[in-house]
Order: C-alpha cells, then sequence, then structure tokens
C-alpha cells in the first residue's frame, strides 16, 4: 500500500486542473456556447494568479486573480460571439492564441522565480494516518475546492430549475427564446463561468502543481479539458473518471521515463495527448451516443428578435 501512495498523489495532482477547467466548459457547452479557448485563458489565469500571488506574498489573492484574469477572456469571447456574432470556432482558436501570447509577454519578468505556493492542509491525527492521510486529509484546498465543483455543477444542472433552463437553451435556443427564457444572458453567465473555471485551473498549474511560471506551462492540457467534456457526454460526474484517466496516463508516461524505458522521452510526454485523440476517434464512432448527448444548439449562434 505504501508503495501506492506517490503514484496516487501524483495521479490526483495531474488530474485537478483537468477537473476544473473541463467542469466549466461543460456548463458553457450546456448552454450551447462552444468555447475553444480553454488553453489561452487557463494560461492567462496561470501567469496573473502567480503575479498576484508573487507580488501579494498570499496564494489566495493568486487564486482570486486568475479566476478573474479567465473571466476576463472569456468576456472578451462572449463579446465576440453573443453580441457580435462572431464564428465561435474561428474566435475560441483566436482566443488560445491570444492568451498563450498575452501571458508570455505578460510573466516575462516572473520567469524563473520561485512561487509562494499553497500550503497543504495538515488535520492533526487524520492527515498523519498511513496511505489514507495524505491522501483525503493532506491535499491543498483547491483539490478539494475542484471535487466540491464537481458535486456543485452536477447538482445545478440537473436539479435546479437554473440548471433545467441552461439545458434548455443549449437544447434549443430557439424555443427556450420562445418561452422568456433569456438566451444571451444565460448564455453570457455560462461562458464567463467557464471563464472563472478555466482561470482557476491556470493558477492551480503555477501556484500548486508547479509553484513558478514558466512560457507555455498549460502544455495542452485546454485541449485535454475539452476533450474531457465529450469523452464524458456532458455529464458532470463522469468527467472525474475522464480525469484521473488522462492524469494515470501522465503518470505512466512519467514512471516509464524513470525506469528508462527503451523509448524517446518525447513519445512519452506525448501519451496523453494520443489518448485524447484515441478517445475522441472510438467517441466520434458511437453517433447515438453523440446524438442523444449532445446538445442540439451547440455552437450555434442567437441573434434575438427585434
Amino acid at each position: 500500500m505504501e508503495g501506492l501512495e506517490g503514484p496516487l498523489l501524483t495521479i490526483l495532482t495531474a488530474s485537478t486542473p483537468l477537473l476544473i477547467a473541463a467542469q466549466g466548459e461543460l456548463v458553457s457547452e450546456r448552454s450551447g456556447v462552444l468555447n475553444l479557448g480553454v488553453e489561452g485563458m487557463m494560461a492567462v489565469g496561470a501567469v496573473c494568479g502567480f503575479a498576484a500571488a508573487d507580488l501579494s506574498g498570499v496564494p489566495v489573492v493568486g487564486v482570486v486573480a486568475g479566476i478573474f484574469a479567465g473571466m476576463a477572456a472569456a468576456a472578451l469571447f462572449a463579446l465576440l460571439t453573443l453580441v457580435f456574432v462572431a464564428n465561435q470556432v474561428a474566435s475560441g482558436l483566436a482566443l488560445t492564441l491570444f492568451g498563450l501570447g498575452l501571458s508570455a509577454l505578460l510573466g516575462d519578468s516572473f520567469v524563473g522565480i520561485p512561487g509562494p505556493g499553497m500550503a497543504k492542509l495538515h488535520i492533526p491525527g487524520l492527515s498523519d494516518l498511513p496511505f489514507v492521510g495524505p491522501i483525503l486529509f493532506g491535499q491543498d484546498g483547491l483539490t478539494y475546492l475542484a471535487w466540491a465543483l464537481t458535486i456543485a455543477v452536477w447538482y445545478f444542472l440537473f436539479r435546479t430549475r437554473l440548471g433545467l433552463i441552461v439545458r434548455a437553451v443549449g437544447d434549443n435556443h430557439t424555443s427556450a427564446h420562445a418561452l422568456g427564457y433569456p438566451v444571451i444572458r444565460v448564455r453570457l453567465l455560462a461562458v464567463l463561468f467557464g471563464g472563472a473555471m478555466a482561470g482557476l485551473a491556470g493558477a492551480y498549474l503555477s501556484l500548486v502543481y508547479t509553484p513558478q511560471w514558466t512560457p507555455n506551462m498549460t502544455a495542452g492540457r485546454g485541449w485535454i479539458a475539452l476533450a474531457l467534456v465529450v469523452f464524458a457526454a456532458w455529464i458532470p460526474l463522469r468527467v472525474v473518471f475522464g480525469a484521473l484517466l488522462f492524469g494515470a496516463i501522465s503518470y505512466l508516461g512519467l514512471y516509464l521515463q524513470g525506469l528508462g524505458v527503451g523509448l524517446p522521452s518525447q513519445f512519452l510526454s506525448s501519451l496523453p495527448y494520443l489518448t485524447t485523440i484515441l478517445v475522441l476517434v472510438i467517441i466520434s464512432r458511437n453517433r447515438v451516443l453523440l446524438r442523444v448527448n449532445t446538445p442540439a444548439s451547440l455552437g450555434q449562434g442567437f441573434v434575438p428578435d427585434r
């Protein structure tokens, strides 16, 4: 059991940013908005979170800054797609490129500076328990928040009236508008929530995962989060399994490198992304699953009657 403790901790840490970002994107897509800018929003959240934490010396300030930075980037996407009715795919790709470039510019003076990092939770007696103590009672606050958010998103979407409205807007925005629901407002709030979660995931990378800032430290995790939403068939609780799976594959690549397996390190590092492609190919062949669970108006713009 002791030998499993390290791998499980690594898998849990690697899966947390994916879980956070995927839950935010899931809500956005449930409202009918496809935001491919998750990678860019995560990058902006990572640099702003690290900068705020470094300048203030308080990691919580960095977390808040990362959330608001992600929301600001999402607001730009919402302006383009919801107000000016620009193409969502093109706008999302542009946001990714913009976010990666902006984060590199803003973080230039913070490269190589060790960050304050977030302290691990320690409950006397519980955190010291063998095996289960460090895993269940020795994590940072953002890890617990990620799991709480998963439950909250599931409850919101499937157990509240507001969640029903979000799903109705995503399933058929024309009918929702005819019933008097504010489609643009609902989608705006969903997009902002997705941006906040992407920014939080980015702040996790620079404050917890590796407490420092380096350009392009998101390393494609935003794209994996997008794939997780499809992998989970737009159901929040299923995202957990996908995030843990990709976290395990990330650990496997590091573990094999440590064993000196005769495979190029570049190939081992690419295992999570190769798995992402494989999963998407398998899911795309299951047309019935996609027809049943995909929000009908996903990626479609909406112009209310004047």
